[in-house]
């Protein structure tokens, strides 16, 4: 099931701080190194909901985060057009995520996801799906006990109410920590994966992008793989149906990238857009995120 053109997009996912260092070289054990250091929002889920509202979509978006932190991260979030749904952690605070930055944009991640561990089966009731059209899941809701339980129940109730459902994996690291097989199985029957080369690898199996769609369409209804300065491609267990370069940009930084293209996709499905245009949406999208620092845009005037 693809999802349908209208309704609300509902962004389940990960808050985190972005502590970015770019050094100006190799790290030198036991020294200093200069580097760029800068602080940033972050998290997979509240990238992909800035995106999505920074495009125009009906976003609601449902994290769990430090109490202390609930009312100035709802205020951002509203400066988005976002409707915030954040469940205030009493004993956990918000999620911290360390990105060393090598000098081709690739990025090495230390991560404390703090209070988003504590997300439960109570912070997700069905009510949340009123008025929603799709239901984004960033996979690291599944790499823990308690999120992971609690965005099955939300799949499952989802699927009851005939609501697509799109997963993106997420963490490479994760997956290979929780187990391939283990992950497939809790997200299988998904309608949309957003996956790029290196998970597509791991949850596949396979090196061509041709072996990955056509074995990961067996488990779910359409695949996406983000190849990064190869573009994007579309397709299921046929095969690919669609691939599509992507512009040759400088990067930055390719922290978020992921999530704009994700968020490009979507919104231009919910708009009613074919696939081309989606994944036209979705390249576009990614090669503008990894020209700035950080993973998510730059906020709306206020009025927007």
């Amino acid at each position: 099931m693809t999802p349908a053109a209208g309704g609300k997009v509902l962004v389940v996912g990960d808050v985190m701080t972005d502590i970015i260092v770019k050094p100006e070289g190799p790290l030198n054990r036991g020294s200093d190194r200069r580097a760029a250091i800068r602080s940033r929002p972050g998290g997979s889920g509240a990238n992909q909901a800035v995106w999505l509202g920074a495009m125009g979509a009906d976003v609601r978006f449902l994290a769990r985060v430090g109490a202390a932190d609930v009312a100035s991260l709802r205020t951002y979030f509203e400066g988005f057009g976002i409707e915030p749904l954040l469940v205030g952690d009493p004993a956990l605070p918000s999620g911290v995520l360390v990105t060393i930055v090598d000098p081709d944009g690739e990025r090495s991640f230390l991560t404390d996801r703090g209070a988003n561990l504590e997300l439960a089966v109570d912070d997700l009731p069905e009510t949340l799906l009123d008025g929603v059209g799709i239901v984004v899941v960033s996979g690291y809701s599944f790499f823990a006990p308690g999120p992971r339980a609690a965005v099955q129940s939300l799949f499952a109730m989802a699927r009851s109410r005939g609501i697509p459902v799109a997963v993106d994996p997420a963490s490479v690291g994760f997956l290979q920590e929780v187990g391939v097989g283990n992950f497939l199985d809790w997200t299988e029957g998904a309608s949309l994966l957003f996956a790029n080369d290196a998970e597509a690898l791991a949850l596949s199996g396979y090196n061509e992008c041709a072996a990955q769609m056509a074995m990961l369409g067996q488990r779910y209804e359409r695949v996406v793989i983000k190849r990064g300065a190869l573009g994007a491609a579309t397709g299921n267990r046929a095969g690919i149906a669609l691939s599509l370069p992507a512009p040759q940009v400088e990067v930055l930084d390719s922290t978020g990238a992921g999530d704009a293209f994700a968020a490009g996709f979507i919104a231009t499905r919910l708009r009613g857009g074919d696939e081309r245009a989606c994944l036209e949406a979705g390249i576009l999208a990614g090669s503008e995120a990894v020209k700035a620092i950080g993973g998510q845009p730059a906020a709306k005037p206020r009025g927007d």
